[in-house]
């Protein structure tokens, strides 16, 4: 094995920390990838990998060297890639990271034509609402709501998601339906964070051009949009959510919209990827095609 071919184990080790789920995913021995690893770590005179028999973790010098193989790796395909007649296969491994909803919704549904027209990619997709460490946890590009916070990572923004405030049928009947902000003084707002053992800032409102955000009780605090989704449907409170989430629960008349006048400030969904010179056509290719798939329900 060429050292090329040790890195490309090496840098699958270290994201899946594990040598089994390794040799699973590139169809190899457990042992030839150890030994793989073994070589690398002789060559160089230094430990990469820090093995136990419960998790293998990067040592220090393990993530120096996996920051650069990752980058390396990248310029290998780039110039591989610069010889590619014009509509030949993208191929390669391909890691995704996005919110739940949104993948279950709208990404998932439509996957099979993107792997039909591009059979050679290996994907790999997370579904989750934490902010997962892009570059540490190994993903090519990731899908976020919100405004992108490290300077270090590159946004391409899609659009907006519109928010809208409500509750459910059940919740309105036996709670009554608020009309205007004073009576959510009466109300439980279903709080969402993305991590538990903080709460929520309140209720957001749109004031003198700017928005502001009321403190209100609740039941409940849930970090994941599928628990606030169905925290709402078992009436257990008020919640502000997409409006793409909500319009066929409103449609089947189980959600009721309320203060349509106190609608929440809208927020950006950005594909988001880490700071390269070359970016993989792999990702590019993908990253193009979700911006189609959730054109139509995004707001420019």
């Amino acid at each position: 094995m060429n050292t090329l071919e040790s890195m490309q184990v090496f840098v699958r080790v270290a994201e899946q920390a594990s040598f089994t789920k390794a040799a699973d995913g590139l169809g190899m021995l457990k042992a030839t990838v150890s030994q793989a690893v073994r070589q690398l770590e002789n060559a160089l005179g230094t430990r990469l990998l820090h093995r136990t028999t419960r998790k293998v973790q990067l040592t220090l010098d393990g993530q120096a060297y996996y920051d650069r193989c990752k980058e390396l790796l990248g310029d290998f395909e780039n110039v591989q890639a610069m010889f590619q007649r014009t509509g030949e296969a993208v191929r390669g491994r391909l890691r995704v990271d996005m919110p739940s909803r949104i993948a279950r919704s709208y990404v998932i549904p439509r996957l099979p034509e993107f792997l039909k027209a591009h059979p050679q990619i290996e994907f790999e997709l997370s579904t989750t609402d934490r902010l997962v460490d892009l570059v540490q946890e190994g993903f090519d590009c990731v899908l976020r709501v919100g405004t992108p916070r490290d300077p270090q990572i590159i946004a391409r923004p899609l659009g907006e998601l519109k928010f809208l405030n409500c509750a459910s049928a059940e919740y309105v009947r036996r709670r009554g339906l608020p009309k205007t902000l004073e009576d959510l003084a009466h109300h439980d707002l279903i709080h969402y964070v993305t991590t538990l053992g903080s709460r929520s800032e309140g209720f957001e409102y749109p004031e003198g051009g700017d928005f502001k955000l009321l403190p209100m009780k609740g039941p409940i605090v849930v970090n994941s949009s599928d628990a606030y989704h169905a925290a709402c449907l078992a009436g257990l409170g008020i919640v502000q959510a997409p409006e793409i989430g909500m319009r066929e629960d409103i449609a089947r008349g189980e959600v009721v919209e309320i203060l349509p006048q106190l609608k929440p400030a809208p927020m950006s969904v950005s594909m988001l990827y880490a700071h390269r010179r070359n970016l993989p056509k792999r990702v590019r290719t993908f990253m193009d095609w979700v911006a189609e798939v959730l054109k139509p329900v995004l707001h420019a």
